[in-house]
């Protein structure tokens, strides 16, 4: 399956965030443990124009994140890989198991933990470290994974979002919902009658983001909202959304998720906090990501291809599937955004952060060494690279009823 230039550009750049966010990780748990301590989550705390520097991260800055996934949900939908159905049916059907299974392993944990608002927490997978471990591993898969593993984090990206809005509003005021609505509404019209301009989008936006937070919902859902009605035109180079999400992509990359990432991954490790990892809400996120994701990702996606609702990617097999089911389990980013919705204790969050974390770093080396020593392609009689596949290897797809 030959890889676009859009989507090598967007593979490239996702990738190189997700080791940038490793090294940032792993330096800020060793300086908050070794250097700063209390000092380290009391500096996020301090007042900035009213609010604590968290709020202007989490509900701020992170709306940048969440408009740029929605302008990467818009851009598949019209011109990737979610444009044909059939072809991105079987991404959405992995996306809905991946989803599914580890919020059904959370709840069944929780039953009588009183926690069950952290379900949410093991469905997300993050595209930016899932990514970054395909890109390790280069040519030993095939380019098709890379396009269902993006695909798959998209959808799924797109699940949490729904899940945000749905289930994470604690207060609500249906005045203020009404003005967002009424302010998107305007939005929608001014792209269906050609304004073009973003500069025209952007007073409307804010006030949108401002009526949404005081409507009681995650704010952060309005850059969502702002994606879809940002003019898309053809796609091309020089449309808005296509400008929009250029725009975006180098501060979201190297400045948001950073700070983000440092902000909520200074954690303080004492021996207590390991103990915890056997409760409840730390099992059923630890289980569902590490588990529960590949386990529904691969299920759904092999009843998908049975019942005849879709088909598999030209050249992806079933055990490249299963890699990408555990590399999916990198929850991260979006995890421990949910956590911090799901939870208002500090120690709950805490802990969740940290089983987001463990359970992130099994993920990613089950995916990697699964892929790597047990199933990759050898490259010299398969051809894996972005150009697209060998005649051998087309002549080697598998039909809707095959298992490898």
């Amino acid at each position: 399956m030959k890889l676009t230039g859009i989507f090598r550009d967007f593979f490239r750049k996702e990738s190189t965030a997700g080791i940038l966010l490793i090294v940032i990780t792993i330096a800020t748990l060793l300086m908050v443990n070794l250097v700063l301590h209390e000092s380290f989550t009391d500096f996020w705390k301090k007042d900035l124009l009213g609010k604590p520097l968290e709020f202007w991260i989490n509900d701020v800055l992170m709306t940048f994140f969440f408009l740029l996934v929605g302008l990467e949900i818009e851009r598949e939908i019209y011109k990737g890989e979610l444009s044909e159905f059939r072809q991105a049916l079987l991404p959405i059907m992995a996306a809905a198991g991946g989803m599914l299974v580890p919020a059904a392993i959370y709840l069944s944990l929780n039953l009588s933990s009183g926690s069950l608002n952290g379900f949410g927490i093991p469905m997300a997978t993050d595209i930016a470290f899932s990514l970054t471990v395909l890109t390790i591993l280069a040519s030993r898969i095939p380019s098709s994974l890379k396009i269902f593993l993006t695909a798959l984090a998209i959808i799924d990206d797109l699940g949490a979002i729904l899940i945000i809005a749905v289930f994470y509003t604690k207060e609500f005021s249906l005045i203020y919902l009404g003005s967002a609505i009424a302010l998107l509404a305007m939005m929608i019209a001014m792209n269906r009658s050609g304004v073009r301009r973003l500069a025209w989008y952007a007073l409307p936006a804010v006030l949108m983001w401002i009526c949404i937070y005081k409507a009681g919902i995650h704010p952060t859902i309005s850059g969502v909202l702002f994606a879809f009605v940002v003019p898309f035109g053809n796609g091309d180079e020089n449309s808005p959304s296509h400008r929009l999400e250029t725009r975006l992509h180098v501060p979201v990359a190297y400045f948001i998720l950073p700070l983000f990432a440092v902000e909520n991954t200074g954690i303080i490790l004492e021996a207590a906090d390991f103990q915890k990892l056997f409760n409840p809400v730390s099992l059923g996120i630890i289980l569902g990501l590490v588990l529960g994701k590949p386990a529904g990702i691969f299920l759904f996606s092999w009843l998908g291809v049975k019942t005849g609702l879709c088909s598999m990617f030209e050249d992806l097999k079933w055990r490249h599937i299963a890699g990408a089911g555990m590399i999916a389990g990198i929850g991260f980013t979006m995890s421990i955004f949910i956590s911090l919705l799901a939870f208002d204790d500090p120690a709950e969050i805490k802990a969740a952060k940290l089983a987001v974390l463990i359970a992130s770093v099994i993920a990613a080396t089950a995916g990697y060494l699964y892929l790597r020593f047990s199933c990759c392609l050898n490259p010299e009689n398969e051809d894996n690279k972005d150009s697209g596949p060998s005649p051998e290897a087309g002549s080697k797809q598998l039909t809707n009823s095959s298992l490898n």
